[in-house]
């Protein structure tokens, strides 16, 4: 463990340990120096896990963006080494970094792509259809709509 700490600039969480719980306000982003990390959501008695991150991986941007409550918990998984990126830093970086954008970016698309994907799946092995537009609708119709 000494020798984690010595290369990372992170926070240490042990196995079990809380990084950032669902409902709080957000005023970070985390990045994975080293371990891994599960999103965890919690819905009435029930709880889910969404995703299990590892180094490399980033979580919480999205409370940032859209300055709500965090929508999950992150847990360590082992011990994993967690830098947090403050939301002033977090809006310096996207306005003065391209690369930094685009790679918030293409991340956050990646998870909405594997949302949408596991969503159809879902429906496909439930039967379950989704919501249609509602009747009397007036916006434009996609391509393909009579």
């Amino acid at each position: 463990m000494a020798a984690i700490k010595s290369r990372f600039l992170g926070k240490m969480y042990r196995d079990g340990e809380v990084i950032c719980r669902q409902g709080e306000l957000a005023d970070c982003m985390y990045v994975i120096q080293e371990g891994q990390v599960e999103i965890l959501q919690r819905r009435k008695e029930k709880e889910f896990c969404l995703a299990v991150l590892e180094g490399g991986d980033f979580f919480g941007e999205a409370a940032l963006l859209d300055q709500q409550t965090r929508l999950a918990t992150a847990r360590a998984i082992g011990d994993a080494c967690v830098l947090s990126i403050e939301k002033r830093t977090f809006f310096e970086r996207l306005h003065e970094d391209a690369s930094f954008a685009m790679s918030i970016i293409r991340k956050m698309s990646h998870r909405i792509h594997a949302l949408e994907e596991l969503l159809m799946q879902t429906c496909a092995e439930t039967d379950i259809s989704l919501p249609q537009r509602p009747s009397g609708y007036k916006g434009k119709a996609a391509k393909g709509d009579s």
